[in-house]
């Protein structure tokens, strides 16, 4: 287990989900090209991609997490994303609208529309087996239970904190603070492990918790941390918790 310089170990390993442990299969466009496709109309994946980000960043900059304080929760904001974003496209009739996002709606809870990648399961049970306690921190809605159970990794957490559930969203530190609180311990005996710079890496060291930057890709976000932060894939997480001396 390793030690922080004040000497206190690392009991948890808090996580980011989406695009850390597991990614949507599909493009969203393709997603929502194959709804509608079944639903009898006829359009690009690529249209379609482009309209869900305008909606996207509408609803969100209209009603940021989920609109959680203006009474929406999940499903109501994400039938209003989808609605919008075949509107966009030109679909205007009502009830085929309100058909495609709750079939769109319930798909994503559905385990096959999401992928794990190859090096979770592996990392999640090192972690354990260092007798660690393992957290979610996420930006997503409450369906996040369901996909994890679908996905076979809920057995591996103590407890999930959504965005949603916990009223804020990452990077408020408010979010964090909640975890925090569930975990039980000091901030220097936690690490957080997630792909997004400041949503993950930054918010998480605000506190003092110990933050690892997931970058898969090479894109080198945030390029002046520490290197022993930075992670190329989970496989690296067990033994720089062993090594990391901060």
């Amino acid at each position: 287990m390793s030690r922080a310089a004040t000497g206190e170990p690392v009991r948890w390993v808090l996580w980011d989900v989406k695009d850390t442990l597991l990614k949507v299969r599909l493009s969203v466009g393709e997603q929502y090209c194959s709804e509608a496709r079944r639903a009898g109309l006829a359009l690009h994946p690529a249209q379609l991609h482009a309209a869900f980000r305008q909606a996207y960043r509408q609803q969100a900059a209209l009603h940021p997490n989920y609109g959680v304080a203006q009474g929406l929760g999940g499903e109501r904001w994400w039938v209003a994303v989808v609605r919008s974003t075949f509107a966009r496209c030109g679909v205007h009739d009502a009830s085929v609208l309100d058909h495609l996002a709750t079939r769109l709606y319930h798909n994503f809870k559905r385990p096959e529309n999401w992928e794990v990648f190859s090096d979770t399961q592996l990392a999640l049970r090192n972690c354990a087996s260092m007798g660690l306690q393992l957290g979610v921190v996420s930006n997503f809605d409450n369906r996040l239970n369901g996909i994890l159970q679908g996905c076979g990794l809920l057995p591996h957490f103590s407890f999930l904190l959504t965005s949603e559930g916990a009223g804020v969203a990452k990077p408020d530190p408010g979010i964090f603070r909640q975890a925090l609180q569930m975990c039980g311990v000091p901030a220097s005996s936690v690490a957080h492990v997630g792909d997004h710079f400041v949503n993950d890496y930054l918010a998480a060291r605000s506190l003092g918790i110990r933050g690892y930057l997931l970058d898969r890709h090479g894109v080198g976000a945030g390029s002046d941390i520490p290197s022993q932060h930075r992670l190329c894939s989970l496989d690296e997480l067990p033994a720089r918790l062993h090594q990391e001396t901060y």
